[in-house]
C-alpha cells in the first residue's frame, strides 16, 4: 500500500469491507476518491449496497492496467484468509482508509 501522490499510479485495486472480518468486495478503478465515493452514495447497487460494504480497508497502485486486472482474479480466486492477511499485513487495525485518500 504506497501513497496517492505517485503521478505514474493511474489504477487502483481496493478491498471494501462491511466491517473487520466482514463482507469483502474487491474492485479495480483508474480513480480511487470518486469510485469510493460512488460505493459510499449508493451509486452501484448490487453486492456493496446490500451487504453495506463501504469501508476501504485496503488498496494497491498500478501503472499498466492489464497488470491490475491479471491481480485483481488472481486476488478474487484467493482464499478469504489470504484476503484477509493482505489486509491486515497493510492495515492492521482494519481502518477505514476513506479520509487519507478522500482529498487526492
Amino acid at each position: 500500500m504506497g501513497g496517492m501522490n505517485n503521478r505514474n499510479a493511474y489504477y487502483f485495486l481496493y478491498l471494501l469491507a462491511s466491517k473487520p472480518y466482514g463482507v469483502l468486495y474487491l474492485g479495480v478503478t483508474s480513480n480511487l476518491p470518486r469510485r469510493i465515493e460512488q460505493h459510499r452514495q449508493g451509486y452501484f447497487g448490487g453486492f456493496t449496497r446490500k451487504y453495506n460494504a463501504h469501508s476501504l480497508v485496503w488498496f494497491e497502485e498500478h501503472t499498466d492496467i492489464r497488470e491490475a486486472i491479471l491481480r485483481e482474479k488472481a486476488i478474487k480466486r484467493w482464499r478469504r484468509a489470504w484476503k484477509i492477511a493482505l489486509i491486515e499485513e497493510a492495515n492492521p487495525e482494519w481502518r477505514d482508509l476513506w479520509d487519507e485518500i478522500k482529498g487526492q
